[in-house]
């Protein structure tokens, strides 16, 4: 179900014109091979209409080859990819079907499917040779995950939300729907007559998405709305991306000499801001430990004990996600933590996930 705005303006149900198919996907046009990633969904399926006909529109640019992933989680899924593979071949766009097989979790089935999704579709890039994977998330599906950030109490670059191009496993991720309201796309399918599928675990309210979208009417009244969401996720990215710079900007300049690892000058690396001072350590902390990324909560946990013993002239060695942090009255260090030991007393080296 689309998230509805206030507004509720004509252009936010307006089916998708050709002369806007170069503004949603230009960016990307330097790119050799795309894997599409096509569920059978209207907004997937809208993603390998849109993208084939930008391909034709142009006479030139990448590759494009789509993909859909059989979950096995619901009987219609496999006639599901067997419906996108024919418009993939009506389309003269090579189609692969790919099967999330084995055992599945009984909880945190969704969260576990999205990670399963990622590593079948690069997998199969990486197969191929694909440098961009596009998806077909929408300025709903900004909203939702702004959202959910905000109850798990996510920082800064959590609340910037989904970001049109990303980097992620050495393939890069594109969204060029990231802007457009879903209702745009099931418009534009409509328009064509082009069938798409409907997934029942979208209404389903034991997930957290679905149960946001039911929330999504009586947030819309008060102005919270999928444009403002997505419109705030913008201008924290904005800021977020501003922040890292400053922040590599002072890691560089507080540099200080050690013999393995990172280390800061300590007088300047505490006054320093608060907010990079933290991003500072929890880059280095992600660079020199071996069991990362390192959770923002517990990063600021260790600033705060940092802070703690510099202020009393003492020094301290703390361990954080495979990083040892050594604070010391010269400097401090950042380095790859010492294998731990295990019950027989020998070394265990820990391994990143």
């Amino acid at each position: 179900m689309p998230w509805k705005n206030r507004n509720g303006s004509a252009a936010e149900k307006a089916a998708i014109a050709e002369s806007e198919l170069s503004a949603l996907f230009d960016d990307f046009a330097n790119s050799s091979k795309t894997l599409l990633a096509v569920s059978g969904g209207p907004d997937s399926t809208a993603l390998l209409v849109l993208a084939a006909k930008w391909r034709a529109k142009r006479g030139s640019g990448p590759e494009l080859v789509a993909a859909t992933i059989d979950h096995r989680l619901r009987a219609a899924s496999k006639n599901e990819a067997k419906m996108v593979a024919k418009l993939a071949a009506k389309l003269g766009i090579p189609h692969h079907t790919l099967v999330w097989s084995g055992k599945k979790p009984i909880t945190g089935v969704q969260e576990a499917a999205r990670e399963a999704r990622f590593e079948l579709f690069s997998g199969l890039a990486k197969e191929i040779g694909a440098d961009l994977l596009m998806t077909a998330h929408t300025r709903d599906d900004q909203a939702e995950t702004v959202l959910h950030r905000m109850g798990r109490g996510s920082g800064l670059g959590g609340l910037a939300g989904i970001r049109r191009v990303h980097k992620r496993g050495g393939i890069f991720l594109g969204r060029p729907f990231l802007e457009l309201p879903k209702a745009r796309l099931v418009a534009t399918l409509k328009k064509l007559r082009i069938p798409f599928a409907s997934d029942p675990t979208n209404r389903d309210t034991k997930y957290l998405r679905a149960r946001l979208r039911k929330l999504a009417p009586v947030l819309a009244k008060e102005g919270i709305d999928a444009a403002n969401l997505a419109l705030m996720a913008k201008r924290l990215a904005r800021a977020n991306a501003a922040l890292n710079r400053l922040a590599d900007e002072a890691a560089f300049a507080l540099r200080a000499d050690a013999e393995a690892g990172r280390a800061f000058e300590v007088r300047g690396f505490f006054l320093m801001p608060e907010e990079l001072s933290i991003r500072m350590l929890r880059e280095a902390i992600d660079a020199e430990g071996i069991e990362g990324p390192a959770e923002l909560a517990k990063v600021e946990t260790l600033y705060d004990a940092l802070v703690h013993a510099y202020r009393a002239g003492e020094g301290t060695k703390r361990t954080l996600a495979g990083a040892l942090v050594t604070l010391s009255e010269a400097a401090l260090i950042v380095a790859a933590a010492p294998p731990r030991k295990s019950a027989s007393g020998k070394a265990k080296k820990a391994r990143k996930p």
